[in-house]
């Protein structure tokens, strides 16, 4: 049994632990649970498994569970330590071991202002101090004080980032795209396919164009790429090197390199090495969101994210949402088998959500090694993917309805809308997702099936061997969350319930949720391959494959010039 300081850490030999091995048994059994059934013994299931939260509904009663299977999933959390773990993140411990790191996305959203000490100093100051300069500066460029170099107003804003600087922010702005400011006009750039930056840099004016530069390096090399790109687009039309500061801001830690590329480090807003990228939209990251918002609307994000902070930090576990929602997780990853789940947001504005969720779960919990760096022998981080639910139906709900694979799901739906559409549209939308919920749980059997046949009209005979692909086994599981409004505070809280149902099962997997290291390979040898590129020269060795497709490259690249030169 190791030691993680001074916390008793069983979760380190987890598929031995007494608790894993209570699930084990219990498995046996309640792998054959039917929902229908359950629904059927207890009328007060969804009462008893849904929790309200402010103006958050969250029902998990069409999940595979008895009290039993909770109560087991539930002494898993504590023999795990949970609260614990939970204290050491929220006080700035270091838990991010591999890197020595504090994480404190939740100090960016603290509304209280407790003082949270890092390294002996109180963050807390520092993190107000870089809202008031958001505040301020928002506040120029919304209102039109600050002006581009011909004296216009800006008009269009780029952010370029890529990862938590581009996923977060992007998100954000179009869940609250009802909230965005009349005249401006919020772009992402982080792709360094250079379609991406033609497309976007074609449909601006260079005059009234702001570029917020968004990397804590100030050296990640798709980012620097297309910064360097749109600086060169602003000097070829027309701009002066000492325009680019009234165009570009950065938002890094690194002063030297954001001064030597022009901008005034005045307008370089700061954060932390405590900040994790996929968990970074809460701080300076977030400028493009107030920008686009207000700094009214990103405060109530905060204060909803801090809401459901305190919800997480304070809640027994039998009340937990984060909790719960990340030990059924780990009920049909590691017992069920499941290797994916899908968020299914019902709504437009939603259509985001997945994509960023795609990276805060598998970047943190994609580790197959513990916090000390053993190998476990335990599935660890679920595949998690979706799309808008009403456009998914008619895609992927094949599989899930009736493919061989057990897939968790999400159902996202707010009750109102700000678009005021017709409400018949609402009523389709509504439907389709309580239907959905419904159908996955109880399924279709074949007598159903005939029944419904003949009920309809449809002659039986000749007929009986289509049934069978008409039957639909159900006892597939989702939860259910229902917001009152999509806003800010509500979305805040949304988005830090899924945080630390991340965080809850990377502690029983005994992860450090924190690092990435598995990116950084890539980076390493992409820098190879470029200099063999830029160079035109053979100078690593790589695998035939590899080799073989860098010549291929280069031989359709050549051909390609020379038709379009002959072209001409």
């Amino acid at each position: 049994m190791r030691q993680s300081n001074v916390i008793v850490d069983l979760s380190s030999n987890l598929s031995a632990s007494p608790a894993w091995k209570r699930l084990e048994t219990h498995y046996l059994s309640a792998k054959y649970l039917q929902m229908k059934e359950l629904f059927n013994h207890d009328p007060n299931r969804f009462s008893k498994h849904s929790i309200h939260f402010e103006d958050l509904l969250f029902d998990y009663s069409k999940n595979r569970f008895t009290e039993e299977t909770l109560n087991h999933l539930f002494a898993l959390a504590r023999q795990c330590n949970i609260h614990q773990w939970q204290e050491r993140m929220f006080s700035g411990e270091k838990i991010n071991t591999t890197e020595g790191r504090a994480v404190l996305h939740t100090a960016l959203r603290n509304r209280s202002n407790t003082a949270i000490y890092v390294d002996g100093k109180n963050v807390m100051p520092m993190i107000q101090s870089v809202l008031d300069k958001m505040k301020i500066f928002s506040k120029k460029v919304r209102s039109g004080e600050w002006k581009g170099y011909t004296g216009k107003e800006i008009t269009d804003v780029v952010n370029i980032g890529i990862g938590g600087s581009d996923l977060g922010p992007k998100m954000i702005c179009r869940a609250l795209s009802q909230y965005q400011h009349p005249r401006l006009k919020i772009h992402f750039l982080s792709n360094v396919d250079s379609a991406h930056a033609e497309r976007i840099l074609n449909q601006l004016d260079p005059e009234t164009t702001l570029f917020i530069v968004a990397s804590k390096t100030f050296t990640t090399q798709e980012t620097r790429r297309n910064a360097q790109t749109a600086k060169e687009w602003l000097l070829n039309c027309g701009a002066k090197k000492q325009d680019i500061a009234k165009h570009f801001v950065a938002v890094s830690t690194n002063t030297v390199e954001v001064t030597k590329f022009g901008i005034d480090p005045n307008n370089m807003f700061e954060f932390w090495d405590w900040v994790g990228g996929r968990y970074s939209l809460w701080s300076a990251i977030g400028l493009t969101i107030v920008l686009a918002i207000g700094m009214p609307q990103f405060i109530e994000l905060l204060e909803g994210a801090h809401a459901m902070d305190q919800h997480f930090k304070n809640m027994p576990l039998e009340k937990n949402i984060p909790v719960i929602m990340g030990l059924l997780g780990i009920w049909y990853n590691n017992f069920f088998g499941a290797e994916s789940s899908a968020v299914l947001p019902y709504d437009y504005y939603l259509r985001e959500l997945p994509a960023y969720l795609e990276q805060a779960d598998m970047e943190s919990n994609g580790k197959s090694v513990d916090r000390d760096g053993e190998r476990i022998d335990y599935s660890t981080g679920s595949i998690v993917w979706g799309a808008e639910g009403n456009n998914g139906q008619h895609a992927f709900y094949q599989l899930i309805h009736q493919g061989t694979k057990l897939i968790p799901t999400d159902f996202i739906i707010a009750s109102s809308t700000h678009t005021g559409c017709n409400q018949d549209h609402r009523n389709i939308l509504v439907s389709n997702f309580l239907a959905q919920t419904e159908a996955l749980m109880i399924g279709r059997s074949r007598s159903e099936t005939r029944e419904q046949l003949a009920s309809a009209g449809v002659q039986i005979k000749g007929i009986e061997q289509k049934i069978p692909h008409m039957v639909f086994d159900g006892n597939q599981p989702s939860n259910s969350i229902l917001l009152k409004e999509l806003n800010p505070r509500t979305l805040g809280s949304l988005i830090a319930m899924y945080e630390h149902k991340i965080f809850v099962q990377g502690i029983v997997w005994n992860l450090n949720s924190y690092d990435q290291w598995g990116v950084e390979l890539g980076k390493h040898l992409t820098e190879k391959v470029l200099e063999e590129l830029q160079s035109q020269k053979d100078i690593y060795h790589h695998d035939s494959s590899t080799r073989g497709l860098l010549h291929q490259f280069r031989n359709y690249y050549t051909q390609t010039a020379r038709e379009r030169e002959a072209e001409k």
